[in-house]
């Protein structure tokens, strides 16, 4: 299915190109529908799920027939669909909501990681070990168990046949300096290492620390480019902030994104390099836990 949040967007920004042609401002055109000025901006920022009812009243009257009407109908439909992860509510937390949406109908997902290894390439005891990490931090958003479920259903769906292509820069400096468990954190690399030799669509690539990367300043914060296989679906960048995500389509800002993965992939190590760098770790790492034993 499409990604509902995806069709949001494109939807927002068809309702207010459309109430700007008339003349009119949120206020004004909320005045028309007898809504509120503050929930026509909601639906025009793609904040809440739209009412189709209500969206085929605004179309009638404002006038709007033919292939027009049809096309912010369809998105409309497409943006108030409801997906798997509907069923958990709040319960999974919000930012892995969004990316269980958008990975919905992601063709291409790549990702650098400079705080933790990929949700989609975690296994169980690794999310449980980041749960403890969060819980020092205060009081999570989401239910320890359902998010842990919630992920699983993120993974199945990058496996299955016609999932999305995914590639994901790992930061090496995340690797050595995240507190989890070595015996965890080595168990979490074989299983990457695994899940890449025998996944032709799953590519993981490690930035050594100590590799300049020229061209300009280095990434602040981790981030995620998704494309999606339909041409009017634009593509987007997510960048993960201590307290949100954030969600990036202005062309420009999506460019610069691309072109700051593009100089880290270049100075990353090759993949087989990486996957060599990674079970060096984690043999290094069980030989650490096993001498504390």
């Amino acid at each position: 299915m499409p990604s509902p949040y995806v069709r949001r967007r494109r939807l927002a920004a068809e309702l207010r190109r459309l109430r700007e042609e008339r003349g009119l401002t949120a206020e004004e055109l909320g005045q028309v529908l007898f809504h509120s000025r503050t929930k026509i901006t909601r639906l025009e920022n793609a904040q809440v799920r739209p009412n189709l009812a209500e969206i085929m009243d605004l179309l009638e009257r404002l006038e709007v027939t033919g292939p027009r009407y049809d096309k912010i109908l369809r998105l409309a439909r497409d943006a108030a669909a409801k997906g798997w992860w509907d069923r958990y509510g709040a319960s999974m937390g919000p930012r892995q909501r969004l990316a269980a949406d958008l990975e919905s109908n992601a063709d291409t997902i790549r990702g650098y990681d400079q705080s933790a290894f990929p949700a989609l390439l975690q296994i169980p005891e690794y999310v449980d070990a980041l749960v403890e990490l969060d819980e020092r931090q205060g009081t999570l958003d989401y239910r320890p168990d359902r998010m842990a479920h919630a992920r699983t259903q993120r993974q199945q769906r990058l496996l299955q046949p016609g999932g999305p292509t995914y590639e994901a820069i790992l930061d090496e400096s995340m690797i050595h300096r995240l507190a989890v468990p070595p015996e965890i954190k080595a168990a979490q690399l074989r299983h990457i290492t695994t899940l890449v030799s025998s996944e032709e669509h799953i590519r993981v690539m490690v930035l050594p620390s100590d590799k300049p990367i020229p061209g300009g300043f280095l990434p602040k914060a981790s981030f995620y480019l998704y494309t999606f296989p339909e041409p009017g679906d634009p593509p987007l960048v997510v960048v993960d902030t201590i307290t949100t995500d954030l969600i990036l389509t202005q062309r420009n800002e999506v460019k610069r994104y691309t072109d700051m993965y593009d100089r880290l992939r270049e100075a990353a190590l090759s993949p087989d390099d990486s996957i060599a760098f990674l079970k060096r770790v984690a043999d290094r790492l069980t030989d650490q836990a096993g001498s504390r034993t």
